[in-house]
């Protein structure tokens, strides 16, 4: 059963009652269709106006819940002939990293994505989706394999951002994430990323230099976690939620800031609440990206992906002031 969240209460007691109707009815033989037909309206309505109008801590709290779809969920719903490869031919594997060769509508392709647990025991086998420096390592193998045999690469973003434990840091962490970001920039294969659940600092963005970045609605992508920014800005973790609002890391806000080139819209209620309808609307996504960057040539893939990242985070005017100062 899906988990509650706060702003979800109302939702949840009403649908309750709604329940509690039905099985009155049933065992009194009692018709009360009129009075469950107008709680049933009232309760559209109702998630109408709250899932239509959620904040953005709301959001984050969706993002993180345990039962939302995973890549390897989304694997199994979008792709066929899933063939998953290991290692990153160096130090080890990362289970926390999944990728590997499959098919999407006839066309061959690497895929790539973060992986966590549902519970303790897989959540200890994925490292909690953070992977150490030869996730990255395999991540990046799987990349220019994709290159040498001409497949688009699709990554699918879900971490709360790269481990920062001694070994890994020992092991190059930071290296492995700069020459992803490197290597991905000048990819001659078509890259789309999508952003399905948390979107962690330069963990996440390890995988998210593409030509088309996509985040579902109530997917997060920051540089840190609204936590961590509120302990540094307030010394005062608790301030969470303010820091979410103050940061704009949903998916509405990163697309009107140009950050990401599409929302895809969620089942009512977060993606965990339909999976399969979930996959639909990603699966139209990806086949619409496919068909638009399969038409240009190496070159043009890495110039217009140059000029997208160029451009993020450019601004005309400060108080009034033009910024551009080449002159002064």
């Amino acid at each position: 059963m899906p988990e509650e969240l706060p702003f979800e209460k109302p939702i949840i007691e009403l649908r309750n009652k709604i329940a509690e109707l039905k099985n009155f009815t049933a065992e009194k033989e009692i018709d009360l269709s009129g009075e469950i037909s107008k709680l049933e309206k009232r309760l559209v309505q109702l998630e109408e106006d709250i899932y239509g109008n959620m904040e953005p801590w709301d959001r984050v709290q969706i993002a993180r819940l345990s039962q939302r779809p995973t890549t390897l969920d989304y694997l199994d719903l979008l792709f066929d002939d899933f063939l998953e490869l290991h290692g990153d031919r160096s130090y080890g594997d990362d289970a926390a990293i999944v990728g590997g060769i499959a098919s999407f509508e006839g066309t061959p392709v690497t895929v790539i994505g973060h992986q966590r647990g549902r519970d303790t025991k897989e959540n200890v086998k994925r490292n909690f989706g953070m992977p150490h420096p030869e996730g990255y390592r395999k991540a990046l193998r799987l990349m220019k394999q994709a290159e040498q045999f001409n497949r688009p690469v699709i990554c699918f973003i879900d971490t709360k951002g790269a481990f920062p434990g001694k070994a890994a840091e020992e092991r190059g962490q930071s290296e492995a994430i700069a020459r992803n970001l490197i290597e991905m920039a000048d990819l001659k294969v078509p890259v789309i990323s999508i952003v399905i659940g948390e979107g962690g600092s330069g963990g996440a963005l390890a995988l998210g230099v593409a030509d088309r970045i996509y985040m579902l609605e109530n997917a997060t992508y920051s540089v840190i976690s609204p936590e961590g920014a509120a302990t540094i800005l307030w010394k005062d973790a608790t301030k969470a939620q303010q820091a979410a609002e103050t940061m704009r890391i949903t998916a509405p806000d990163l697309y009107e800031l140009g950050v990401i080139d599409e929302v895809i819209s969620e089942i009512r209620g977060g993606a965990h609440r339909n999976v399969k309808a979930q996959a639909a609307y990603i699966r139209s996504t990806l086949s619409r990206a496919l068909r638009k960057l399969r038409k240009l040539t190496p070159d043009e893939l890495i110039q217009k992906r140059y000029e997208k990242f160029k451009i993020i985070g450019e601004y005309d005017h400060v108080n009034g002031i033009s910024a551009d100062t080449s002159e002064s």
